[in-house]
């Protein structure tokens, strides 16, 4: 599988859940209506690189582990307690061979306790990351160009792609999604410049390690005694 050298895609993502509380109809076991789920930033079909999600629920669950191989990568479920969600994503063999594994806590209940609960108003909680593939397969590559789901370079010099997917770009926005209201609105810039500002700072914290590292051997090599003439 050839490779694309010098290159990372960024493929940024969203995890998270949506929680309604059941009101008249809640009982002491199903309390809430939810759904799980990872995303695009802002709502982006994912398939281009995720081939599917599992979902690992509480033991309590009938068949706790859920699989989905189709987009929207969502799971919806019913009950009245909160845990921890295992999310693993598995790509397509031409992206990567190693899932990635994500954990999110199920939320169900408003931290602030603000008022009584409300059938109207979810409760949502949302984590945002990014996925960075190092020198993609050419394959890989040529497929995610000018797809919305994805961050690519400009295209090295001297590599010539096939022809555009265009039916496969038309299915790269699932932006009209039932549930797409109570979605954050993530400045995906915004985050970036995060992104990239933490970076620098981790560069920043390297480059000043190695001069300390590089003081403190010269002082070393100062200290040690001549040698006998």
């Amino acid at each position: 599988m050839q490779k694309v050298k010098g290159v990372e895609i960024g493929v940024p993502i969203v995890y998270g859940n949506v929680a309604f509380w059941l009101g008249k109809k809640a009982s002491e076991f199903q309390s809430h209506k939810w759904t799980i789920y990872v995303r695009g930033v802002t709502n982006e079909d994912l398939s281009v690189v995720v081939k599917r999600v599992v979902f690992q629920l509480h033991a309590s669950f009938n068949n706790p582990t859920r699989v989905v191989d189709t987009p929207p990568f969502e799971l919806s479920e019913s009950g009245w307690g909160e845990f921890e969600i295992v999310i693993t994503l598995h790509f397509h063999t031409d992206v990567c061979d190693k899932p990635l594994h994500l954990y999110h806590h199920l939320k169900l209940y408003p931290e602030d306790d603000s008022g009584p609960l409300s059938t109207k108003k979810p409760v949502v909680v949302e984590s945002y990351d990014e996925i960075i593939f190092t020198e993609p397969s050419e394959a890989f590559f040529a497929r995610v160009q000018n797809h919305p789901a994805v961050n690519v370079p400009r295209l090295p010099p001297g590599l010539n792609l096939p022809p555009e997917d265009v039916d496969r770009k038309k299915r790269g926005d699932t932006k009209d999604h039932p549930l797409s209201q109570w979605f954050t609105n993530l400045s995906e810039a915004d985050e970036l410049l995060k992104l990239t500002a933490a970076r620098q700072q981790v560069q920043g914290h390297i480059a000043r390690l190695r001069r300390q590292l590089s003081l403190v051997d010269g002082q070393h090599q100062q200290l040690k005694p001549a040698p006998d003439p």
